[in-house]
C-alpha cells in the first residue's frame, strides 16, 4: 500500500537508528574512559561492588602507609641505639681502664671526663622525638594493620630504665667506683641488647602485615579491575558494529523518506 500521512519504514528506521547511535555513544564512552560502567544502568551490582572494592584499595594504601611510617620509626630508634651500643661500649672499656693498678687517681679523672661525656650524650638521645612522637619513654605504638582499622601493639623502648641511668650515673673515679660502673654498664648493655632484639622484632612483624596487604591490594585491584575495566579489544569490535549500524540506519532512514515520494507518481 502506498499512503503519504503514515510513512512506517521511516518510523521504524528512525528507531533503529536512534538505538544504533545510543550504542554507539555508550561504546565511545567506555572507550574513552577506558571503563565499562559509565552508568549505573550499565551493571547496577558490578558497580556496588566496584565501589566497595575501590574504597578498600584506598584503605589499604593508607594502612600500608601507616605501616611503613611505624616502620622507619622503628628504624630511627634502633639507629639511636646502634650509637648508644657504641657508648656502652667505650665506657666499659674505660671502666676496665680506669681498674688499672699502675694508674693514679689523676689519671682515672681523665678516663672519667670521657665516661661522664658518654653518659651525658645517652641522656640526651633519651630525649630525641620522631614527628613530635618520643623515640625512648617506654610508651608502645599502636599500628594500624588493616583495612579495618584493627591495631597492633608494638613495644617501645625505655632510655629513662633504671638499667641505663645507673649506668650513665656511674663514675670511674677510683678502681672501687670503676669496679661498680663496669657492672652497671654491663648490665645496660644487656638491656640494650633486649631493646634492639624487641625493635629487630618490631620491625619483622610490620615488614610481613606490609608485605600482606601488598599482596591483598594486587588481588582487590585484579577483581575491580574484571569488574569495571573495559576489554578494549572487544569494545572496538563492537564500536566499529555500531558505527555501521548508524551509517546504514541513516542512509536507510533516507531511502525511507523518500520512498512516499512514488505516490507524486501516481498523481501525474
Amino acid at each position: 500500500m502506498v499512503v503519504i500521512n503514515t510513512n512506517t519504514s521511516a518510523a521504524q528506521s528512525a528507531r533503529l537508528l536512534s538505538e544504533s547511535s545510543s550504542l554507539l555513544a555508550k561504546s565511545l564512552a567506555r572507550l574513552s574512559s577506558g571503563s565499562k560502567i559509565v552508568s549505573p544502568e550499565d551493571d547496577a551490582a558490578g558497580l556496588a561492588v566496584s565501589t566497595r572494592f575501590s574504597a578498600e584499595v584506598n584503605r589499604v594504601n593508607a594502612t600500608r602507609s601507616n605501616i611503613s611510617n611505624a616502620i622507619s620509626y622503628n628504624q630511627t630508634q634502633d639507629g639511636f641505639l646502634q650509637k648508644v651500643g657504641k657508648a656502652l661500649d667505650r665506657m666499659s672499656e674505660l671502666s676496665i681502664f680506669a681498674q688499672d693498678a699502675t694508674k693514679t687517681d689523676d689519671d682515672r679523672a681523665l678516663y672519667d671526663a670521657e665516661f661522664q661525656k658518654l653518659a651525658g650524650y645517652i641522656d640526651d638521645l633519651a630525649t630525641k622525638e620522631f614527628n613530635g612522637v618520643s623515640l625512648f619513654d617506654g610508651g608502645g605504638i599502636d599500628v594500624t594493620i588493616d583495612s579495618d582499622g584493627n591495631t597492633l601493639s608494638v613495644d617501645g623502648v625505655n632510655l629513662a630504665a633504671t638499667e641505663y641511668t645507673t649506668a650513665t650515673g656511674s663514675s670511674v673515679t677510683s678502681a672501687s667506683n670503676a669496679a661498680t660502673a663496669l657492672t652497671n654498664v654491663k648490665a645496660a648493655i644487656d638491656q640494650l641488647a633486649t631493646d634492639r632484639a624487641t625493635l629487630g622484632a618490631n620491625i619483622s612483624v610490620l615488614n610481613s602485615y606490609n608485605d600482606q596487604l601488598g599482596v591483598y591490594r594486587d588481588n582487590l585491584s585484579a577483581a575491580n579491575s574484571r569488574i569495571k575495566d573495559v576489554d578494549v579489544a572487544e569494545e572496538s569490535t563492537q564500536f566499529a558494529r555500531y558505527n555501521i549500524l548508524v551509517q546504514a540506519g541513516t542512509a536507510m532512514l533516507a531511502q525511507a523518506n523518500a520512498a512516499p515520494q512514488s505516490a507524486l507518481r501516481l498523481l501525474a
